[in-house]
């Protein structure tokens, strides 16, 4: 069987920490085929760190999409960009990993979810927190019914201090806005995967952006005032159809003293659990709790067990993010993540963001949910 040849467009921070290292493991399945950056010093850095000779280098990614050799593209630029090179991608005859969040708006989301359909390419989108170990044990612990009816969940993704200081984090046009869209994506994804729930009924939403004047103290040095124009905190209330209820919280920069990324308090009728740990090393727990004996008992489960799909074996949520990807397309699978996934919740976020903006409550209408 011939090796999927895929391309890489954007070859900046999430490339070099997440894809490149995942990919170049599978070298028995994949080969890393063109790079494309619009920095084209960039692309040709990677091109000699993970490509083979001869492989294609390049500033355009029309470049990439042309070359009909190419099965896979891996869409790795600024929000903004997202939607159009992937629907230009999947029009192009491509199957399509894209980064998160899937695009800056549920009108850009939807266009890439019509591509896909028209073209019969895979599309999939990179919210990797579902591959962690953690996160596989809670989402078969709701799966199994532990928790009983799940009505209330939060969703976390707060830092004491740690707004990123690199790329383009900052730049609300190429963003479409700031820790909601970057890291609050990440945790609303967990939770409606978890309670498999993907029909909302209303939003209420605040931003905030107090903290700009005040860079000291960042984990990732200090950030330039005059350029930070996303808010720096956000929070919303979402009302599900069914009644559930999830409180989500996303932040750069908020005076706490504990931070909570990308993980998910569940609250049932029979159990709670709630995530804690360093989920970005990979080193996320979860603790139950319920009334046993008469007495209130929590328990945390040791934490050895498998990741998706890989029985037996603690696999690095990338690796594993990866493998399933690349497998899914091999075998013609579906993705563990499904883009009209995805795109609920871009349209949560996008409902936030107006919710905060007008001061009211958005409604959803609901004839094309999940």
């Amino acid at each position: 069987m011939s090796k999927l040849k895929i391309g890489i467009i954007g070859c900046g921070g999430i490339a070099h920490a997440k894809h490149f290292p995942a990919l170049s493991k599978l070298n028995d399945k994949v080969e890393l085929a063109a790079f494309c950056d619009i920095i084209l010093e960039r692309a040709e850095e990677a091109a000699a760190k993970y490509g083979v000779p001869g492989v294609l280098v390049t500033e355009d990614y029309r470049e990439v999409l042309e070359d009909k050799s190419i099965d896979v593209i891996h869409v790795l630029t600024p929000n903004v960009s997202h939607s159009e090179i992937t629907v230009a991608a999947l029009d192009s005859g491509k199957h399509v990993m894209c980064e998160k969040p899937m695009a800056i708006n549920s009108a850009e989301a939807q266009l890439m979810i019509d591509a896909a359909k028209r073209s019969g390419k895979k599309l999939t989108i990179g919210y990797q927190n579902r591959f962690r170990a953690d996160s596989q044990q809670l989402y078969s612990a709701v799966q199994n019914n532990e928790l009983g009816e799940v009505y209330f969940a939060k969703a976390h993704a707060v830092r004491r201090r740690g707004v990123p200081t690199w790329g383009v984090f900052q730049d609300k046009e190429k963003q479409g806005g700031g820790p909601l869209i970057d890291i609050g994506t990440h945790a609303l994804d967990l939770t409606l995967w978890y309670l498999n729930n993907y029909k909302p009924k209303s939003v209420l939403g605040s931003t905030f952006q107090k903290l700009k004047d005040k860079p000291e103290g960042n984990m990732f040095g200090p950030w330039v005032p005059e350029t930070f124009e996303t808010e720096d905190s956000a929070f919303g209330l979402i009302k599900m159809e069914n009644g559930a209820t999830i409180y989500l919280e996303a932040s750069w920069a908020l005076n706490i003293l504990n931070g909570k990324d990308a993980q998910v308090t569940l609250c049932g009728t029979e159990a709670g659990a709630e995530m804690f740990g360093e989920t970005w090393k990979d080193q996320g727990y979860v603790v139950y709790n319920k009334v046993a004996h008469n007495q209130m008992v929590e328990t945390k489960p040791s934490g050895a067990g498998g990741v998706y799909g890989f029985s037996g074996a603690n696999i690095a949520m990338h690796d594993a993010e990866a493998i399933q990807w690349i497998d899914s397309i091999l075998n013609d699978t579906e993705p563990l993540v499904k883009p009209e996934e995805a795109l609920v919740v871009t349209q949560i976020l996008e409902g936030i963001y107006k919710s905060a903006e007008t001061g009211r409550v958005v409604e959803f209408d609901n004839r094309d949910s999940l």
